[in-house]
Parts: structure tokens; C-alpha cells; sequence
């Protein structure tokens, strides 16, 4: 039997209103962003500015051209760093400038130069220990253990120590993590301030909330300056909020550390604000910004 004509207007409309209903408790979301889209012109002058910080010439530059390198490693361009910076490890004198150069080969993905690390660190002579035990936490080595264990133990110096302790940490060792956090949570700016950036990377939900309660008493802006870039690499909003301040600020330096850890935070808001910063006054501002601007759009 047919369905009389008058019910058909019914059916019609409860059926719409329930169609409605449940598309209204769908969450319509636009999706995450999940990386930068950079228009032709912008990266084009990122490019521009990595490969022209790579061959900058004097001392003063010299770090500048190992984050141009690393910048370019991020963004996928490693034969560049390897072809101008290998020839350069045969001639360089100075232990810290060795390191940085090895450095940059082993993340470009030349792994046979851990064991330059690995032999500075192992010198008499102390002058590029600390160098070593950064450049080979960088890129998630450990070289000798025995004698990386040797620099955490006894090194003496905060830094060093923090350092050869973040090697050992992102291998796992517990103990070398405790002496981190202590060293956050202590009266040493130096270690403090290590401690901090060391934490962004390695660390994880637990360090936010200490974190926090040293920006109060962080002894000097740049310091309050690595807690803060701390805090947004961990996914803290506030820590965020205060990087992306620091993008503006008026201490070169400042702004080179936040552009550094905006891509470490995975920061794709900061993209208008990394870009404008590519006309930055101070080389390595530019250079970290060009960086992160190419790492996140990859």
C-alpha cells in the first residue's frame, strides 16, 4: 500500500532535522599545519641567504657559516656543505673551528668525522673539550665513552660538564639526565642556562613546570631568553607565546636564538616573522631564520 501523500512532508523533515543534528556534532576543523608553504620569491632568497652565509669570509663569521651549513643540511642541500666544507678539515688549526667543521660533515651525513670529535675530545690540550662534547650531543654521538664519562665527571667547568651529560643523556644514561635537571634547578647562571637549552631538546612534559619557575628569576634577559625557548620547544603555549616576542627583540642575540628554536619548536606561526627577518641587520639572525623558515617548509 502506498504511503498516504500527507506523511511524506513529515518523514521529509524529521529525516533533514536529523541529518542536521549529526553534522552539527561533527567537529569541522581546519587540519594542522604541518609545514611552512613558502612562495617561490621566499625561497629563493632563503637559499640565498644560507649559501651566501656558508661562504662568508672572516673570523668574526666563521659560526655564521656552520649554521648557514646546518641550515642547509635541513633543507636537504648537504652535497653543498660537503663539497666546500671537507677540503677545509685538512687546514684548519684551531680545535673549535675543527670541531664545528666536523661537525657539520657528521649531520650532513659524513659519519666517518665522528672520529675527529672524538679526537679533540680526547686531547691534552683542553681548549676544544667543550666544543667536542657539544658538537658530538648535536648530532647524537657519544665518540669515546670512557672519555666523555671522564669530561662529565671531572671536566670541571659547568659547561663542559653539562655538555659531555647531554651526550650521555641522549644515549640513555639516567644519572647524566639527573645532573642536568639539578643543574637547571641550581644557582649557577651558566649552568642554568645550559641546562635550559639542553632540556628543550632532550627533555619532556615534566621539565615545564621548573622551567617555569626559574623565568622569574632568570638572572639576565638572555638567560630568561633560553628558558623561554626551552619552554616552547616542549609545547608549552606560554613559552611560545614569549619566543615569538622575542622574534622582535632588540638584542640581536635574542633574536637569533628564538628564530633558532622556533623550528625546533615547530613554530609554523612565526612564518610572516621569520621572513621579515631575512632583511635582519645581524648576519646570524638572518642566517637562523633562513634555516628554520627551509627546515619547516620540508
Amino acid at each position: 500500500m502506498k504511503t498516504p501523500h500527507f506523511f511524506r512532508p513529515v518523514w521529509t523533515l524529521a529525516t533533514l532535522i536529523t541529518v542536521a543534528l549529526a553534522l552539527s556534532a561533527c567537529s569541522v576543523e581546519p587540519p594542522p599545519v604541518t609545514r611552512m608553504k613558502l612562495d617561490q620569491s621566499i625561497e629563493g632568497k632563503v637559499i640565498t641567504v644560507l649559501r651566501e652565509g656558508l661562504r662568508v669570509t672572516g673570523e668574526e663569521n666563521f659560526w655564521v657559516s656552520m649554521h648557514a651549513a646546518e641550515g642547509l643540511t635541513l633543507g636537504g642541500l648537504v652535497h653543498e656543505v660537503v663539497e666546500y666544507l671537507e677540503p677545509k678539515l685538512a687546514t684548519e688549526a684551531d680545535a673549535q673551528r675543527l670541531c664545528g667543521i666536523a661537525r657539520e660533515l657528521v649531520r650532513a651525513g659524513k659519519r666517518e668525522h665522528v672520529a675527529v670529535l672524538t679526537e679533540v675530545l680526547s686531547r691534552a690540550d683542553s681548549h676544544g673539550h667543550t666544543h667536542a662534547a657539544e658538537s658530538l650531543y648535536k648530532v647524537n654521538e657519544v665518540g669515546d665513552e670512557a672519555i666523555m664519562r671522564e669530561r662529565f665527571e671531572k671536566g670541571g667547568d659547568i659547561k663542559l660538564r653539562l655538555m659531555a651529560a647531554a651526550a650521555l643523556a641522549r644515549n640513555g644514561d639516567a644519572g647524566a639526565l639527573a645532573f642536568i635537571r639539578e643543574s637547571r634547578d641550581g644557582a649557577d647562571p651558566d649552568g642554568l642556562m645550559i641546562a635550559a637549552w639542553i632540556l628543550g631538546i632532550i627533555g619532556d612534559g615534566s621539565d615545564i613546570g621548573p622551567l617555569r619557575k626559574r623565568l622569574a628569576d632568570a638572572p639576565t634577559p638572555l638567560i630568561h631568553a633560553y628558558i623561554v625557548n626551552a619552554l616552547a620547544t616542549l609545547g608549552d603555549a606560554e613559552g611560545l607565546d614569549l619566543l615569538t616576542r622575542n622574534l622582535g627583540d632588540a638584542d640581536p642575540v635574542i633574536r637569533t636564538y628564538a628564530a633558532t628554536f622556533a623550528g625546533d619548536a615547530k613554530a609554523y606561526s612565526t612564518q610572516p616573522l621569520l621572513e621579515a627577518m631575512l632583511d635582519d641587520p645581524f648576519h646570524d639572525a638572518r642566517v637562523r631564520a633562513a634555516q628554520t623558515l627551509l627546515q619547516l617548509s620540508q
